[in-house]
């Protein structure tokens, strides 16, 4: 005897909506095939549903999926209010800002990578920026990167065998594609890097680097006291800027490596409190 499978309820398209922007809050950022699969629905209805969460100004779209709007004083969908907060952007909503600033940031933080050397790369789309413009330099050979972004890896794994490519262990971090502690110290405790390029949410003369995120945070200040010469890579818009984790003192970094149109007074300060400051302008690449 044949017994009738039952297919599951769909819900309501306007519960269905309200479980997705509850879904995409938590998370930071869905992709298109993650909302098909927790609902049972198909792609064209998830998009359906991402363009009416779009318009009713709860959501924004970015490439494969949905992020957060940036916080505001009340919820579009039950018009409750909300309390004020940083709110940290997923990678791919970071990937798609800046791209300028990260391109003349990575082009020139790559040029002070020399062939033989072992490099610690951070998570963030800034040090993705780092990862392309190594790639792209043809000559350069036998370069071990260790980094704890799944994202920067995969970025590398075109490279090898030039570049020998390790990454961390750690509990994953979906808004990042980052590896966290625990096993991260495991890591970092067993080696000593050339050069590592950390990026940050803040640097300020006063307050040091600073981090949005905690667990982030950490591992960054791991990676800073395993490596030789500690880069800080950060656009204009991050100086003067302090967050809730703190990575380091000013002091504990050699240089900051900026875009072309950081705010040339903040950049003054940074340097009379002994920091080098590398700009595209003014520095030779490589």
């Amino acid at each position: 005897m044949v017994v009738p499978v039952t297919p599951p309820v769909a819900l309501p398209a306007a519960l269905r909506r309200e479980q997705i922007h509850q879904l995409v809050a938590e998370r930071g950022f869905v992709r298109v095939s993650e909302v098909r699969d927790a609902f049972s629905v198909s792609s064209v209805t998830v998009r359906a549903d991402l363009d009416a969460l779009v318009a009713a100004g709860a959501l924004r779209r970015v490439h494969g999926g949905a992020v957060p709007v940036p916080d505001r004083e009340h919820s579009p969908l039950r018009g409750a209010v909300v309390t004020p907060r940083q709110r940290e952007f997923s990678f791919e909503e970071s990937l798609a800002a800046s791209v300028v600033p990260k391109q003349q940031i990575g082009t020139l933080s790559a040029g002070l990578v020399e062939s033989g050397q072992s490099v610690i790369l951070d998570v963030g789309t800034t040090t993705l920026a780092i990862a392309r413009a190594l790639i792209a330099r043809a000559e350069l050979h036998d370069v071990v990167i260790i980094t704890n972004g799944l994202s920067i890896a995969l970025e590398l794994e075109a490279a090898i065998p030039r570049f020998t490519v390790i990454v961390s262990g750690g509990s994953l971090r979906p808004l990042q594609h980052s590896l966290v502690e625990p096993l991260a110290a495991a890591v970092f405790a067993q080696v000593h890097a050339d050069l590592a390029f950390i990026g940050c949410n803040g640097v300020d003369v006063e307050r040091g680097v600073t981090n949005i995120n905690l667990p982030e945070a950490g591992v960054k200040t791991l990676m800073l006291e395993a490596a030789e010469r500690v880069v800080v890579v950060a656009d204009g818009s991050k100086l003067g800027r302090v967050h809730l984790g703190r990575v380091g003192p000013l002091a504990a970094f050699d240089t900051l490596v900026t875009d072309a149109a950081a705010d040339p007074l903040a950049l003054v300060a940074l340097r009379d409190a002994g920091l080098t400051v590398l700009q595209p302008a003014e520095a030779p690449l490589g």
